[in-house]
């Protein structure tokens, strides 16, 4: 194949035979990088020049064809000139790529052309590699010139550097921890993409203890390496923020508001201020406070408490919500439109309960954490280990408080540990303590939904065991037939006589109740 080079005329370094070095002539003094056409581009007022620098080539490489291509530029150094007038040469130039290889020469013309040069080759405009010349090392022997390919993926040092950029920030994700969890993964991977790249809001959805917060502070430090933002992050805990006390504590007050000393506060949404406002329990907002909260985020601007003038803070934002708030929306509960402004990236954190493959990884991560609050070192024994992994590892196994159950649970075994040991009758004293917690509570749930639907009513603790767990499956279920389906999915294969609805609606009846009933209020 023949070898094409396209190039500016050096207008400087290409001029006066006195010159040592002279790039464009320097490309046909090199043996083993034959020319057989060489492409000039100059301006016109530099017409004489390109003729002589055509005639040394010819009398230099009789072999190679040179060309003198008049391209007129105004101003060299205006980005947007230059590259239209290359842009235009190379759509006009005709390139056959069967039959000739293609070289731009990038030293000569400004450092826009340059630029412009790299933009068109890249994207493939102009189907040809980057040449580099430059001039004898030492001032002696022959002139430097170097073929750049652009294609970054024969450079195999240069994609693992990528590579192992890219694992890093997923273990700062991560925590460090290597999760086994492919849905999991799949969402960090997810995230780290969208925190290096975008300054949208993100919204983090999940059970409480599925690891919110933490995901959250990640999130910040990995924008804070990745130069994103400069500020702090802020964390605010929604749940808070109701009273009089939430627009101060949000948008600060001024002292003349109050008249008192020590009364004037910054407020969190100035201390966010170039970082990142991390709003904790979302879904926990009042609906003044989501409206106050939604023009701040939109604009940037507000008022302080008892001021006359706006303030100005720029943050992005990461908000965290254990319930779902398209469902509070169609309740009334959310605004809409602040679900809008968050809603752009949204994640779901998998529960513990759905990371089974995560629980030894997390166990020894866990053992870290307690041994440098305790100050010791800590282990399991192995029948111990043994029979906490099977424990935790059980579909039966709930965690309904997910990683806040299973570290506080580590953290217990690590505190009782004598001389650093956990043993076997350790593990089985635990696993009673979270049997009884757990049954606790969810015979609390289940007294207070069961209270949100009867009131006090005094009910067996059969029965009310029953019946919540029946408006449980109600309340997920689209109709009173789908309902029944999922509770008398077993029964109803014995039966001769099969109507699910209305084997629910009796049962339903005998306290009183029917379908609209048990779907009212459904968010004691």
């Amino acid at each position: 194949m023949r070898n094409v080079v396209i190039s500016l005329l050096g207008t400087t370094l290409d001029s006066g035979k006195k010159r040592k070095w002279r790039p464009t002539l320097s490309m046909v003094q090199h043996e083993h990088f034959p020319i057989d056409r060489l492409e000039i581009i100059h301006d016109s007022r530099f017409n004489r020049l390109a003729h002589n620098v055509k005639a040394e080539i010819e009398e230099a490489s009789p072999q190679t064809e040179v060309l003198l291509n008049t391209v007129d530029m105004t101003n060299p150094w205006d980005f947007e000139e230059v590259y239209g007038k290359l842009f235009d040469f190379a759509r006009n130039y005709g390139f056959d790529e069967d039959r000739e290889r293609y070289h731009v020469h990038l030293t000569t013309g400004t450092h826009v052309a340059q630029i412009c040069w790299f933009l068109l080759t890249e994207s493939r405009h102009v189907p040809a590699r980057l040449l580099q010349t430059g001039p004898p090392r030492g001032g002696e022997g022959s002139p430097r010139i170097d073929i750049i390919d652009l294609d970054l993926s024969r450079y195999n040092a240069l994609q693992q550097r990528f590579d192992l950029l890219s694992r890093e920030f997923s273990d700062l994700l991560k925590g460090g921890i290597e999760t086994r969890s492919e849905a999991y993964n799949a969402v960090i991977d997810r995230i780290e993409l969208v925190a290096s790249s975008s300054d949208a809001p993100i919204l983090l959805l999940g059970d409480t203890g599925t690891g919110k917060t933490e995901l959250a502070q990640r999130i910040y430090e990995l924008k804070l390496q990745r130069r994103r933002v400069k500020g702090r992050l802020v964390q605010v805990n929604c749940a808070t923020l109701r009273g009089r006390d939430a627009v101060p504590m949000l948008f600060g007050q001024r002292r003349s508001y109050t008249g008192q000393a020590g009364s004037e506060r910054s407020g969190l949404l100035r201390e966010a201020d170039g970082g990142v406002l991390f709003l904790d329990e979302v879904d926990e907002l009042g609906w003044q406070e989501q409206s106050s909260l939604l023009h701040a985020i939109e604009t940037g601007r507000y008022y302080p408490l008892g001021s006359d003038h706006e303030v100005t803070s720029r943050f992005q934002v990461i908000a965290g919500a254990n319930r779902d708030l398209t469902e509070m929306v169609a309740q009334g509960a959310f605004r809409p439109d602040l679900l809008a402004r968050l809603n752009l990236w949204r994640f779901r954190l998998p529960s513990l309960r759905e990371r089974r493959p995560d629980i030894e990884p997390n166990l020894y991560h866990e053992l870290a954490r307690a041994e440098r609050v305790l100050g010791v070192q800590v282990g399991f024994n192995a029948d111990a280990a043994e029979a906490f992994l099977r424990f935790a590892r059980d579909p039966a196994t709930p965690w309904p408080g997910n990683f806040r159950d299973f570290g506080g649970s580590i953290q217990r075994l690590c505190t009782l540990a004598p001389r650093g040991r956990i043993t076997r009758a350790m593990v089985e004293a635990e696993i009673e303590l979270l049997h009884a917690t757990w049954g606790a509570q969810e015979r609390d749930d289940d007294s207070a939904l069961v209270r949100s639907v009867l009131g006090e009513v005094a009910l067996d603790p059969f029965d009310k065991v029953q019946l919540a767990e029946v408006i449980r499956t109600c309340r997920a279920s689209g109709s009173l037939s789908a309902a029944g389906r999922t509770l008398f999915a077993v029964s109803r294969g014995q039966r001769k006589s099969v109507n699910d609805a209305d084997r629910l609606r009796k049962y339903l009846q005998r306290f009183g109740l029917d379908w609209d009933a048990v779907q009212e209020n459904r968010n004691p």
